[in-house]
């Protein structure tokens, strides 16, 4: 065992290990770019697990009894940020490579030591395993974000090109990635995954990290620089400079992926003691010429794509709107504390749309919604593309969203009480409550009006009323469906013909009833 993990890290370094002389992190990006261009024009070489079979074939139990010390912190007391490492095992067969860069600096490679963790349990006896440079699964990040005693972690880096963000009072939810490629297809989708780090150290008093990384796979080489602020609302500026080794037809930029299990909208009876199971309720988009739009998830029948087509979006996140525990009642998860995630173009996307993935799911440890920049040009053999965008996270409302927004969205079986001949169940009546901005100020004599849409079926009985809390106006109507076509509906408030809400969008299949 021992001589083939010796194998290992002499492969590791001739095939990852680059110039360690003093540099900036702008030359320093430059070359690790030149490394992704370079990657780029060589066959794919699928990364082998070197890792022996106590570690690759090792159980979830297992591997949680697996400890980082924290005396052990890279950087601990130099400064306010700290780094905790994750051990190779379990789902993460394929280490990565870190490296350190100091203020002057220099790179210098951060190996493996076993010293550096706990076996605790039902791992005590990886103890004893004699291991070498096998790499890490991943690393954390810590700063002083909740007190100023104590050095909270706020991100993660864990598996493929997965990374989680916490701001100030949230807990771990929904997970950004670095991209996404042929998601929900087919022939099935392909996963890239970062394979070497650079960390650079900021100062004592520095506020922000820089971390830079080099990601693969078969059909993309890239570059990454993340720039990243830890605060109210953690922040990371990213660049992503993209080199194709095939033509990529569904490139997915800069994707959020989430759970959602049940909630207010689905007709989906949950034995469940709580009224909502999700990470984030819907997806938020800004246009590019401004418009606000509100698209609810859900949990379907069957696997969902729908797209938001746009022309140089402003921005768009996966958001948890409600904020306080009644709404969950989990006094373990705590969903109320999950963050929403904002994604901001810092330059111009051009034409393409904002996909949205919703795939079945019966357990909430699934994550099955996901939500990306897809633009309507593919990425070319050889080319290459570069996308710099801001991520942060937040609470219930995107930032700059002042307008109404929607509240709840409700839909039950569109009948009267007591009705004869009532209709179909596929009639569904549809109730949007809006909340905020000027529409909480109207008085009830305000002429409110509903715009409403759809690409399908009949709309009827449409109405706008205030509800009695004086600040909430709930919009309800009827779907009658055509045949079984699904039916894409949009709906908005106004004022004397100025709009006053976001544009609640959904789409309804005649599957959702049961």
């Amino acid at each position: 065992m021992k001589s083939a993990l010796r194998r290992f890290s002499l492969a590791w370094a001739l095939t990852l290990a680059m110039d360690a002389s003093a540099t900036t992190p702008d030359e320093l990006f430059d070359r690790v770019t030149d490394r992704a261009r370079q990657l780029a024009t060589q066959s794919y070489q699928t990364p082998e697990s070197p890792l022996p079979s106590e570690l690759a074939e090792m159980a979830y139990d297992q591997y949680r009894e697996i400890r980082f010390r924290p005396e052990e912190a890279i950087w601990k007391d130099e400064g306010l940020f700290e780094v905790q490492l994750f051990h190779p095992g379990f789902l993460y067969t394929q280490p990565i490579r870190l490296n350190l860069v100091d203020e002057q600096g220099e790179v210098r490679p951060l190996p493996f030591r076993q010293e550096r963790f706990r076996y605790d349990g039902d791992a005590s006896s990886l103890a004893d395993l004699a291991l070498d440079d096998i790499g890490h699964a991943g690393f954390r990040l810590h700063y002083p974000l909740n007190s100023g005693d104590y050095r909270d972690e706020f991100a993660v880096f864990l598996g493929a090109s997965y990374f989680r963000l916490v701001g100030r009072q949230q807990g771990y939810g929904l997970s950004t990635r670095g991209l996404a490629i042929d998601t929900a297809e087919p022939h099935g989708e392909e996963f890239p995954a970062f394979r070497e780090f650079w960390l650079v150290k900021p100062g004592p008093d520095e506020t922000r990290m820089t971390v830079l990384a080099l990601l693969d796979s078969p059909s993309v080489a890239g570059a990454y620089r993340f720039d990243i602020r830890p605060g109210e609302h953690t922040t990371v500026d990213t660049e992503a400079r993209l080199f194709a080794r095939e033509e990529i037809g569904k490139l997915g930029i800069a994707p959020l992926t989430s759970m959602y299990l049940h909630g207010e909208i689905g007709r989906h009876p949950a034995d469940d003691y709580r009224p909502r199971v999700h990470d984030s309720q819907g997806l938020s988009m800004q246009t590019g010429d401004g418009e606000w739009i509100w698209r609810p998830l859900s949990n379907p029948e069957k696997l969902r794509l729908s797209r938001l087509q746009d022309q140089a979006p402003r921005g768009f996140g996966l958001t948890q709107r409600p904020r306080d525990f009644e709404a969950f009642l989990d006094a373990e998860a705590h969903y109320e504390r999950r963050p929403s995630q904002w994604v901001q173009p810092l330059d111009e996307w051009g034409p393409g749309s904002v996909e949205l993935v919703e795939i079945p799911s019966q357990s909430e440890t699934n994550d099955n919604i996901t939500a990306y920049w897809l633009p309507d040009q593919l990425l070319a053999v050889g080319e290459a593309r570069t996308y710099r965008y801001r991520t942060h996270t937040f609470g219930a409302v995107p930032p700059g969203q002042e307008m109404a927004r929607v509240l709840r969205t409700r839909q039950g079986w569109g009948a009267v009480p007591g009705q004869e001949n009532p209709p179909p169940a596929s009639r569904r009546q549809f109730v949007v409550d809006f909340r905020g901005g000027e529409l909480s100020s109207l008085d009830e004599s305000h002429p409110v009006e509903l715009s409403l849409e759809s690409s399908s079926g009949e709309l009827l009985e449409p109405r706008v009323q205030r509800l009695p809390d004086g600040e909430t106006w709930r919009a309800t109507f009827r779907l009658a469906p055509e045949g079984g076509q699904p039916a894409d509906m949009r709906l908005f408030l106004t004022l004397h013909d100025r709009r006053l809400t976001e544009t609640w969008n959904y789409v309804w299949y005649p599957d959702e009833f049961r």
